[in-house]
């Protein structure tokens, strides 16, 4: 899951390209190509559904060698020219669409469509569409059939800062009202995690409708196609804080497929609170997304805080019918991050919330050792119990949530902070190796609790070792609590300690369940001092 070997610093790439450009005087709407046809979601079903039938067959990535050798300043200067972009003279619009060129990372040709009354066209690429920048490339001499690698969205009061693009296989971005892009999305993930390369999907072809006069929803359509499966993508995409993707997929396996990912989200933590194994930056923190929350079918809520393991480590929470998961960015304390350049405290969330039964199945978390913010190293998404077959048609509608909060909130009390250090008591000699854990919760009902300091139980198990100093006291500066405790390994193994936390008052659960997975240290590492 490398970010940047893969994406090529897409946020970087969405910024360039979202750089002021001359504007033109006269308006030139990307040019038609070929006749109109009868287009429909389910016409984009029935296509899936007999390419799944076909042998899979790859796209080229062959470029002229001017565009493929571009180096990431080069391609960064590409930008796409205001008077080309796509609705810019349609009356009463409140969207437009601009395209991305190809090259560096992105070396497969995109088609690009327009619907309209039903009918779609395609539309084609020119390169007098781009200003190349300092890129080196003369548009004169590129392919007039070269074609495009993605496309953003913007709106008309904005034509500067992009909230939408979809770039790179099936990889797509979205922001709240921060204007700040983040974690991404995809259309689907195979065999991600798995000890074999992870197939990546395509996004072939796209069908943006002609948006209505004053609507605030914009619909776009999408064929996946990868050498295990093609699908069917409908996104209706309404902005506003959170701004919410409304999809419909259909997907139609052309073999058994071991792990299937579906509403996959790919983020990045390198070091945080509770984790500092690679925190060699002078910034406290460095995460996308801070932790992975949960709303299950039985309607328990579950907080997941992310780490950067030293070894790729996998997790599957098993459920029926989950109510929606994400990866959430909780913490939105700059003084945590120190980062102006990036600000990461203003990078939005990704909540999925399934509009029907997905039946039963788990969330599956994928966390990839990093050495620095540079590379994709989470992953979650649910996966099907059963074993997608060829000839299935498989249906899963869902939303996308992208802002500061998710829009489900538990009414008990969330994990805000979790914190880790050496174990044992201040002021005295330890004698043994143990592992210190301080988690804060706040809301629910804490702040009334903790203004009359009530006994409030925190309630701890651990799969493997022993507990100690267990305690939970009121944190004022919250208006919540916080619950500590140590633990000490069993062996001198660095086997898995699972740790399962919350916090009750008078037999009530006052709090989310918080999970952890924490490996002991190897012995030479179990310093006392």
């Amino acid at each position: 899951m490398h970010r940047r070997q893969f994406l090529g610093r897409t946020a970087a790439v969405l910024a360039a390209a979202g750089l002021p450009l001359p504007l033109f005087t006269a308006a030139a709407a990307p040019v038609p190509l070929g006749n109109r046809h009868p287009f429909d979601y389910a016409w984009l079903k029935g296509h899936a559904r007999a390419l799944a039938g076909r042998p899979y067959q790859p796209r080229s990535g062959s470029l002229p060698p001017s565009v493929a050798s571009l180096d990431w300043d080069q391609y960064q200067s590409i930008g796409f020219r205001q008077d080309h972009a796509l609705w810019g003279d349609l009356p009463g619009s409140k969207f437009q669409a601009k395209f991305f060129h190809l090259g560096l990372y992105f070396k497969r040709a995109v088609r690009m469509f327009e619907v309209a009354g039903g009918q779609a066209q395609e539309l084609a690429y020119d390169p007098g569409m781009f200003d190349y920048g300092r890129s080196g490339l003369d548009g004169k001499r590129l392919p007039k059939d070269l074609g495009f690698a993605g496309f953003r969205l913007n709106s008309t009061d904005d034509l500067t800062r992009d909230w939408a693009a979809f770039l790179g296989a099936s990889y797509f971005r979205a922001v709240g009202s921060s204007m700040q892009y983040g974690l991404s999305a995809r259309g689907l993930a195979v065999d991600t995690g798995m000890p074999r390369p992870e197939e990546f999907p395509d996004f072939t072809a796209f069908w943006l409708e002609r948006p209505q006069p004053g609507s605030e929803t914009l619909v776009v359509y999408a064929l996946l196609d990868s050498p295990s499966v093609a699908g069917a993508y409908r996104f209706a995409i309404t902005r506003g804080e959170p701004l919410v993707m409304d999809v419909d997929a259909a997907l139609y396996p052309r073999k058994e497929i071991e792990r299937l990912g579906i509403a996959p989200a790919t983020s990045m933590y390198q070091v945080g609170e509770n984790d500092r194994r690679m925190d060699w930056d002078w910034r406290p923190e460095i995460h996308d997304t801070d932790g992975l929350a949960m709303y299950t079918g039985s309607g328990e809520w579950i907080w997941r805080p992310l780490g950067n393991p030293e070894h790729l480590r996998f997790n599957a929470f098993a459920d029926d019918n989950p109510r929606g998961f994400g990866l959430l960015q909780r913490d939105r304390n700059f003084d945590h991050y120190q980062d102006d350049g990036v600000f990461y405290e203003k990078r939005p969330s990704l909540w999925v919330e399934p509009k029907h039964g997905w039946g039963k199945g788990s969330v599956q978390l994928v966390e990839i050792p990093t050495v620095d913010e540079t590379f994709d190293n989470i992953v979650a998404f649910w996966n099907p119990q059963a074993r997608p077959q060829p000839g299935q048609e498989l249906l899963f509608g869902y939303r996308l949530f992208w802002g500061e909060h998710a829009p489900a909130r538990p009414q008990l009390a969330e994990c805000v902070a979790t914190r880790t250090g050496l174990g044992g008591v201040i002021g005295k000699k330890r004698e043994y190796f143990s592992w210190r854990f301080a988690v804060d919760f706040a809301g629910g009902e804490l702040a009334a609790l903790a203004a009359s300091n009530a006994e409030v139980e925190a309630v701890v198990e651990t799969s493997r070792g022993r507990l100690e100093t267990i305690s939970a006291r009121p944190l004022h500066a919250i208006n919540g609590y916080r619950a500590m405790f140590d633990v000490v390994p069993p062996d001198e193994s660095t086997t898995q300690v699972d740790i399962r936390l919350y916090l009750r008052h008078k037999g009530r659960a006052l709090t989310e369940t918080w999970l952890y997975q924490w490996n002991p240290p190897p012995p030479a590492q179990r310093i006392l001092y």
